[in-house]
This record gives structure tokens, C-alpha cells and sequence, in this order.
């Protein structure tokens, strides 16, 4: 699935490259690239576990903190972490809507 997926090291999860509409492979290769991307979407809601941990933990570090300057740095990171979870959110939400449509069409 190399050729259809690539790692987004900021997501921390495969996104799908398709040089053209997934109706234009054929029937076989659409089963696979939507069995691997099912796959993928699986695996966002614990990445997103994941993620929260770390906010978490920075949460507790920047309780501790007195430092203005690395609170700040400590407050800038969470502020990353979520916006990585409201960018798997996203992909999570809005494949799953194309996913089901792909399938009627692929079935």
C-alpha cells in the first residue's frame, strides 16, 4: 500500500495519495486501498488517546511551572498536540462520509 499511502510523521498515521479518483483503479486495488485506509481510520481514535496523554502530562508540568518563558513553550506545545487532534478528527470524520459513498460505489 506504499503506493496509495504515505506516513504523515505530524499525524502520526498513513494519508492516502491517490494520483487520481479511486474510481479510476480498478476494482480490485479500491478493495485494497479501502481495506488499508478502514485499517488506518481504526487506528486515529487511539492516536488521539495517545495525544491526549501528552497534553495531559504537559498540563501537570505547566501547573508546576514558574518560569513564564517555559510555560509558554510548555503552553505552545499542548496548544500543537490539539491541533494535531483536530486534524485527525477531521480526517477521521470526513473519510469515514467518503469511505461509506466509495464503498456503495465500489459494491
Amino acid at each position: 500500500m506504499q503506493k496509495y499511502f504515505s506516513l504523515n510523521k505530524r499525524l502520526g498515521i498513513e494519508l492516502p495519495m491517490l494520483e487520481k479518483s479511486i474510481e479510476d483503479y480498478d476494482l480490485d486495488t479500491q478493495h485494497a486501498i479501502l481495506f488499508h485506509w478502514e485499517k488506518v481510520r481504526g487506528a486515529i481514535p487511539d492516536r488521539i488517546q495517545e495525544l491526549e496523554v501528552e497534553i495531559n502530562t504537559r498540563q501537570k508540568k505547566m501547573n508546576k511551572e514558574e518560569d513564564l518563558h517555559t510555560s509558554a513553550t510548555i503552553n505552545s506545545e499542548i496548544a500543537e498536540l490539539a491541533s494535531i487532534i483536530n486534524d485527525l478528527l477531521i480526517w477521521y470524520r470526513f473519510q469515514a462520509h467518503h469511505t461509506t459513498e466509495l464503498t456503495k460505489a465500489v459494491d
